[in-house]
C-alpha cells in the first residue's frame, strides 16, 4: 500500500475506497435489468466481463458433481430440470425468459445457492459478471 503523508489522507483514501465498494454493491442490489446487474458485478470485480470465460465456467465441472449446465441445460434456452429433485427450472437465458435477472435479490440468492452446489463456495463478482455476460449473448 502506498505511503500517505498524513493519517488524514490515509483515512480519506480508505473512506473513498469503502464508498466506491458500497456504490457498486448498491448498483447491483438496485438493478432491475440484466444490463444493470452486469454493470454492478463488473464494478464489484473491477474488471470487464468476458462472455467466453462465462460460457466455459457454465459448462465446466469445478471439482463437484454438477455443472451449471447440469440443471440449466446447454444452451440454457429451454426449461431445465434440477439434477437431483427433477423440479423444472425456467430457461436461464434472458432471451428465452425475460423475467431472468430482473430482481437483484433473487439473482444473488440463486447465485449463492447454485455456486455452492457447483463450486462449494460463493461465486466471485467476476464469475457472476462473466456468466451473466455470456447468458446475455445466448439466443433462442
Amino acid at each position: 500500500m502506498p505511503r500517505f503523508p498524513s493519517q488524514t489522507l490515509r483515512r480519506q483514501a480508505i473512506a473513498m475506497l469503502a464508498l466506491a465498494g458500497l456504490a457498486a454493491l448498491h448498483a447491483a442490489q438496485a438493478a432491475t435489468t440484466p444490463t444493470e446487474l452486469l454493470a454492478g458485478f463488473a464494478a464489484q470485480a473491477a474488471a470487464a466481463p468476458q462472455p467466453a470465460r462465462g460460457e466455459a465456467f457454465f459448462n465446466t465441472a469445478h471439482g463437484r458433481e454438477w455443472r451449471c449446465s447440469s440443471c440449466h441445460g446447454a444452451p440454457p434456452v429451454q426449461t431445465g430440470k434440477h439434477a437431483s429433485t427433477g423440479k423444472p427450472i425456467t430457461p436461464l437465458a434472458p432471451a428465452a425468459n425475460p423475467e431472468r435477472f430482473t430482481d437483484a435479490a433473487k439473482t444473488e440468492k440463486w447465485f449463492r445457492r447454485n455456486c455452492n452446489d457447483v463450486l462449494g463456495r460463493e461465486c466471485s463478482a467476476a464469475e457472476k459478471a462473466d456468466v451473466l455476460a455470456w447468458l446475455m449473448t445466448v439466443k433462442r
